[in-house]
């Protein structure tokens, strides 16, 4: 049997102890960074998914599994970046699992009496929201990322893992279903 010296037993109950705890984030840190990204981050999520309750999970997942990663990021951006790659990983395997029966259809809600000015900001975003919803889940990510949250091409591909070449061209082609479908035409 080896001899093991004292600090030795404590330096391995130390790792022991820090691998039960993967959070590095104090509570004040996490929250500071939780009010800077999750409103993006949701608007996201429902975008991409088109179910604001899934994007409700999902954020929560989201937050948890990139705490649970216990990674070391160089600034802010890199940390952002890295939460928007966790929650494009969310939203596929979401995806991939069946789909449960939806109960509630919004299409048998009345509609309500609104100002014009309202109405037409809101028939515009519903029109979009349908516009949408014919687009491929990663044309709906592409473009999203792009024009919702401003992120660079770049940025875009290391979410996506995509090559930073070929984003261009896919948002080009995205850009064009979307006004298509805006148009009338088919997707």
């Amino acid at each position: 049997m080896r001899d093991t010296t004292l600090t030795e037993l404590q330096r391995l109950a130390a790792e022991a102890e820090s691998a039960d705890v993967a959070f590095q984030m104090d509570e004040d840190a996490f929250r500071g960074f939780y009010d800077r990204t999750s409103r993006a981050l949701w608007t996201y999520l429902a975008r991409v998914t088109g179910d604001r309750q899934m994007a409700d999970d999902l954020l929560q997942e989201t937050y948890y599994r990139f705490l649970r990663a216990a990674a070391h990021h160089e600034n802010d951006a890199h940390r952002r970046n890295s939460l928007f790659h966790i929650a494009t990983n969310l939203v596929r395997d979401a995806r991939r699992r069946p789909v449960a029966l939806q109960l509630f259809e919004s299409a048998d809600v009345p509609a309500l009496q609104v100002d014009g000015d309202l109405a037409e900001r809101t028939e515009r975003r519903t029109d979009l929201e349908r516009a949408m919803a014919h687009l491929k889940p990663r044309e709906r990510m592409l473009l999203w990322l792009a024009y919702g949250q401003g992120e660079s091409h770049k940025d875009i591909a290391g979410t996506l893992g995509l090559k930073t070449g070929s984003v261009k061209l896919l948002l080009f082609r995205a850009r064009r279903k979307l006004a298509n479908v805006l148009r009338g035409g088919r997707a």
